[in-house]
């Protein structure tokens, strides 16, 4: 069988792929905007938050959760969701190093 194509990058590249495609979506920006407010919640608020079903919202923790950028833990018959920092800090790190590249340098583009 042939390689994928992301065989050709490295793991910290695709993981801030990963990362960062989990974010390219609306919903889930509200839903870390969310959490980032209430620090830590139940499914079901967040549901109640979104214009969204709660099939729908429930692929989005999951998706967000898989990337690593939030937490769920089991109380009782609900998950409790909250930030997972560590995956925060691999897309701030990205960001840091863009951003001090552009501060160091005003780039010239075509």
């Amino acid at each position: 069988m042939g390689a994928t194509k992301t065989d050709h990058f490295s793991d910290s590249q695709n993981e801030l792929a990963i990362l960062t495609k989990a974010l390219g979506h609306p919903a889930r920006i509200a839903i870390i905007e969310y959490l980032l407010k209430v620090e830590s919640c139940i499914c079901g608020d967040i549901v109640n938050e979104l214009p969204l079903a709660q099939p729908t919202v429930s692929q989005h923790l999951k998706e967000l959760k898989n990337a690593g950028l939030i937490k769920g833990n089991v109380e009782g018959a609900a998950i409790c969701y909250c930030i997972n920092e560590t995956g925060f800090d691999k897309v701030k790190a990205f960001f840091k190093l863009v951003n001090s590249h552009l501060d160091d340098k005003r780039i010239q583009c075509c």
